[in-house]
Protein backbone atom coordinates (compact mmCIF):
# COMPACT_ATOMS: atom_id res chain seq x y z
CA UNK A 1 0.00 0.00 0.00
CA UNK A 2 2.74 2.43 0.99
CA UNK A 3 4.61 1.64 -2.25
CA UNK A 4 1.48 2.37 -4.31
CA UNK A 5 1.00 5.76 -2.66
CA UNK A 6 4.64 6.69 -3.17
CA UNK A 7 4.52 5.61 -6.81
CA UNK A 8 1.40 7.72 -7.31
CA UNK A 9 3.02 10.75 -5.70
CA UNK A 10 6.13 10.31 -7.84
CA UNK A 11 4.06 10.05 -11.02
CA UNK A 12 2.13 13.18 -10.08
CA UNK A 13 5.32 15.10 -9.35
CA UNK A 14 6.83 14.07 -12.67
CA UNK A 15 3.68 15.04 -14.59
CA UNK A 16 3.32 18.45 -12.91
CA UNK A 17 6.07 20.29 -14.84
CA UNK A 18 4.56 19.28 -18.17
CA UNK A 19 1.27 20.94 -17.26
CA UNK A 20 3.11 24.07 -16.16
CA UNK A 21 4.12 24.55 -19.79
CA UNK A 22 0.51 24.89 -20.91
CA UNK A 23 -1.31 28.21 -20.69
CA UNK A 24 -5.08 28.04 -20.24
CA UNK A 25 -7.88 30.56 -19.90
CA UNK A 26 -11.65 30.44 -19.76
CA UNK A 27 -13.58 31.44 -22.84
CA UNK A 28 -17.06 32.77 -23.39
CA UNK A 29 -19.55 31.00 -25.63
CA UNK A 30 -19.19 27.60 -27.26
CA UNK A 31 -16.09 25.85 -28.56
CA UNK A 32 -17.19 26.63 -32.14
CA UNK A 33 -17.65 30.33 -31.31
CA UNK A 34 -14.22 30.48 -29.63
CA UNK A 35 -12.64 28.80 -32.64
CA UNK A 36 -14.39 31.18 -35.04
CA UNK A 37 -12.96 34.13 -33.08
CA UNK A 38 -9.52 32.50 -33.07
CA UNK A 39 -9.55 31.74 -36.78
CA UNK A 40 -10.60 35.32 -37.56
CA UNK A 41 -7.81 36.76 -35.36
CA UNK A 42 -5.17 34.50 -36.93
CA UNK A 43 -6.29 35.33 -40.47
CA UNK A 44 -6.54 39.05 -39.72
CA UNK A 45 -2.95 38.99 -38.41
CA UNK A 46 -1.78 37.59 -41.75
CA UNK A 47 -0.93 34.09 -40.54
CA UNK A 48 -1.94 30.98 -42.46
CA UNK A 49 -4.56 28.58 -41.08
CA UNK A 50 -3.49 25.07 -42.06
CA UNK A 51 -6.24 23.08 -40.38
CA UNK A 52 -9.12 23.18 -37.97
CA UNK A 53 -9.42 19.79 -36.31
CA UNK A 54 -12.75 18.82 -34.74
CA UNK A 55 -11.79 16.23 -32.10
CA UNK A 56 -15.37 15.95 -30.82
CA UNK A 57 -16.70 15.40 -34.34
CA UNK A 58 -14.04 12.77 -34.98
CA UNK A 59 -15.01 10.91 -31.82
CA UNK A 60 -18.67 11.03 -32.85
CA UNK A 61 -17.86 9.56 -36.28
CA UNK A 62 -16.04 6.74 -34.48
CA UNK A 63 -19.17 6.02 -32.42
CA UNK A 64 -17.66 7.51 -29.26
CA UNK A 65 -18.47 10.55 -27.15
CA UNK A 66 -16.16 13.42 -26.35
CA UNK A 67 -16.98 16.91 -25.15
CA UNK A 68 -16.55 19.55 -27.85
CA UNK A 69 -12.87 20.08 -28.61
CA UNK A 70 -11.27 21.79 -31.62
CA UNK A 71 -7.66 22.50 -32.50
CA UNK A 72 -6.49 25.27 -34.83
CA UNK A 73 -3.14 24.73 -36.57
CA UNK A 74 -1.61 27.91 -37.98
CA UNK A 75 1.67 29.60 -38.71
CA UNK A 76 3.70 32.33 -40.30
CA UNK A 77 6.94 31.49 -42.15
CA UNK A 78 8.36 34.88 -41.10
CA UNK A 79 8.41 33.55 -37.53
CA UNK A 80 8.76 29.80 -38.00
CA UNK A 81 11.63 29.86 -40.50
CA UNK A 82 14.19 31.53 -38.17
CA UNK A 83 13.40 28.94 -35.50
CA UNK A 84 13.85 26.07 -37.95
CA UNK A 85 17.08 27.65 -39.21
CA UNK A 86 18.42 27.31 -35.66
CA UNK A 87 17.27 23.68 -35.40
CA UNK A 88 15.39 21.85 -38.17
CA UNK A 89 13.77 19.62 -35.54
CA UNK A 90 11.61 22.62 -34.62
CA UNK A 91 9.54 21.48 -37.59
CA UNK A 92 8.20 18.72 -35.33
CA UNK A 93 6.49 21.41 -33.25
CA UNK A 94 5.56 23.91 -35.92
CA UNK A 95 3.12 25.16 -37.04
CA UNK A 96 1.65 26.51 -33.81
CA UNK A 97 -1.57 25.21 -32.28
CA UNK A 98 -4.32 26.43 -29.97
CA UNK A 99 -6.99 24.16 -28.50
CA UNK A 100 -10.52 25.14 -27.50
CA UNK A 101 -12.33 22.56 -25.40
CA UNK A 102 -15.37 22.04 -23.20
CA UNK A 103 -14.34 20.69 -19.81
CA UNK A 104 -17.47 18.52 -19.61
CA UNK A 105 -19.36 20.93 -17.39
CA UNK A 106 -20.12 23.39 -20.17
CA UNK A 107 -17.17 25.71 -19.49
CA UNK A 108 -15.00 26.36 -22.55
CA UNK A 109 -11.24 26.77 -22.19
CA UNK A 110 -8.45 27.89 -24.49
CA UNK A 111 -5.07 26.17 -24.18
CA UNK A 112 -1.68 26.42 -25.82
CA UNK A 113 1.87 25.39 -25.05
CA UNK A 114 4.32 28.10 -24.00
CA UNK A 115 6.55 28.72 -27.02
CA UNK A 116 9.84 28.96 -25.14
CA UNK A 117 9.10 25.62 -23.46
CA UNK A 118 8.11 24.03 -26.78
CA UNK A 119 11.64 24.40 -28.11
CA UNK A 120 13.41 23.86 -24.78
CA UNK A 121 14.96 20.52 -25.73
CA UNK A 122 16.17 21.82 -29.09
CA UNK A 123 19.14 23.91 -30.12
CA UNK A 124 17.04 27.10 -30.29
CA UNK A 125 18.13 30.24 -28.46
CA UNK A 126 15.43 31.31 -25.96
CA UNK A 127 16.29 34.94 -26.81
CA UNK A 128 15.56 34.52 -30.51
CA UNK A 129 13.32 37.40 -31.62
CA UNK A 130 10.93 35.02 -33.40
CA UNK A 131 10.28 33.17 -30.12
CA UNK A 132 9.15 36.36 -28.39
CA UNK A 133 6.95 37.27 -31.36
CA UNK A 134 5.36 33.80 -31.32
CA UNK A 135 4.70 34.10 -27.59
CA UNK A 136 3.06 37.49 -28.06
CA UNK A 137 0.97 36.22 -30.98
CA UNK A 138 -0.24 33.12 -29.10
CA UNK A 139 -1.29 35.20 -26.11
CA UNK A 140 -3.08 37.71 -28.35
CA UNK A 141 -4.84 34.94 -30.32
CA UNK A 142 -5.82 33.06 -27.16
CA UNK A 143 -7.36 36.20 -25.69
CA UNK A 144 -9.27 36.82 -28.92
CA UNK A 145 -10.54 33.22 -28.86
CA UNK A 146 -11.57 33.62 -25.22
CA UNK A 147 -13.61 36.68 -26.13
CA UNK A 148 -11.51 39.18 -24.19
Amino acid sequence: MKRTILAGLAATALAAPAMADIETMQASGTVAEAMDRLEAAVTEAGATVFARVDHGGGAEKAGMTLADSELLIFGNPQLGTPVMQEDPLAGLYLPLKILAYDDGSGQVHIAYEEVEETFDDLNVDDDLEAIEKMEDALEKFAKAAAGE
